[in-house]
């Protein structure tokens, strides 16, 4: 992505770029999410999961920040068990922009 999208916001939009371009975030994990999760604690919870199978290195290491996005159809029906997918995002730890993708 080339910028970062807002904090607070019902509606995201954001600038595709390949990683080869200068971007502020990548995104590295789509997950499913299920109905009535605690978003917070399993978005936190798989994003940092996924990010050494993608990188080789862990939240840890420090040389990335993570965060994530929620892309919810809101069909929050029985019909659909996991109407929301976490979209998980690293970025550089000191907020410098990245170029080239961080996946190993």
């Amino acid at each position: 992505m080339a910028d970062l999208p807002p904090a607070d916001g019902s509606r995201v939009d954001v600038t595709v770029v390949d990683c080869a371009t200068a971007h502020l975030a990548e995104v590295y994990l789509r997950a499913p999410m299920a109905v009535d999760t605690a978003i917070a604690a399993v978005a936190t919870k798989d994003c940092a999961a996924g990010l050494a199978p993608y990188t080789g290195q862990s939240v840890d290491a420090g040389r990335f920040s993570i965060t994530y996005l929620i892309d919810s159809n809101q069909d929050r029906t029985g019909a659909n068990p996991t109407p929301s997918t976490v979209i998980c995002l690293l970025q550089s730890a000191n907020g410098q922009p990245l170029t080239g993708s961080a996946r190993r």
